[in-house]
């Protein structure tokens, strides 16, 4: 088999004044055009709340608009409440012991020279320390994430979407 290279591949292609040239776009995310593929219609999208297809009384909203809402509700400001009671902290944490380990190298080498085990000191230990204390938080953080937001913060995208479809940007 041969490979030939295709001198255009990766570059960006512009169809026409200000557009892209995007293979996908015309592809459905759902199934790769399985709709047209299979002669029937697409399914209506339904528009988001208070646009103006609504009718010709109700004000347009814009994705700012619901953006905006959206942060301003009482379930994004919970996730963002979590987040920050498990950064915050960690962060903290983290950086006391890095400082503190600096400045007991810095300012205690004798300490730090001490042997624990054979040629092993409190230093190295220490330094390795440093290594386990970034692996623990990692896990942490990601186990937090896991169990107190992602859930709710996949619901709030979700629902986001669904409020922004058809909506002008």
């Amino acid at each position: 088999m041969d490979k030939r290279e295709d001198p255009d591949a990766g570059k960006v292609r512009l169809s026409g004044p200000g557009e892209l040239d995007d293979p996908w776009q015309d592809a459905l995310a759902s199934g790769w055009a399985g709709w047209e593929a299979a002669g029937e219609p697409a399914p209506p999208v339904p528009h988001a709340r208070g646009t103006a297809q609504d009718g010709p009384g109700e004000p347009a909203v814009s994705a700012a608009d619901i953006y905006l809402e959206v942060q301003r509700s009482p379930a994004f400001q919970e996730v963002r409440r979590r987040y920050r009671r498990f950064v915050v902290p960690a962060c903290i944490a983290f950086f006391t012991w890095y400082v503190a380990y600096v400045v007991v190298a810095t300012t205690a080498p004798e300490l730090m020279a001490r042997p624990v085990a054979g040629s092993v000191n409190v230093a190295l230990l220490a330094g390795l320390g440093q290594f386990l204390s970034t692996f623990l938080l990692t896990w942490a953080y990601a186990r937090h994430a896991r169990l107190r937001r992602d859930r709710a913060a996949l619901e709030l995208r979700w629902d986001t979407q669904e409020l922004t479809r058809g909506v002008e940007r």
